[in-house]
């Protein structure tokens, strides 16, 4: 599981069907509360805003927190940091 923060959103006009309705982040990664100079594009499926922290799932895991588990994706935000 990946932390990072979220910097930005990513507006597609055409992407796989099973990804309509799916935000798309871009977020910074964080180590030991430090960001670092890596970024990864994830789909939300907490409801997070550019801002928040979150936890990021990545790999085959990934699919499982979306609700149509054949979605194409490989990280996806699954919780957000107090």
């Amino acid at each position: 599981m990946l932390m990072g923060k979220i910097v930005g959103h990513i507006v597609s006009t055409r992407k796989n069907e099973k990804l309509v309705g799916s935000k798309i982040m871009e977020v910074q990664l964080m180590e030991n509360e430090q960001l670092k100079d890596r970024f990864i594009i994830a789909l939300d499926s907490v409801g997070a805003g550019i801002g928040e922290r979150v936890l990021i799932t990545t790999g085959c895991s990934a699919r499982l927190a979306m609700p149509d588990q054949t979605a194409p994706t490989d990280a996806v935000i699954v919780g957000i940091v107090d």
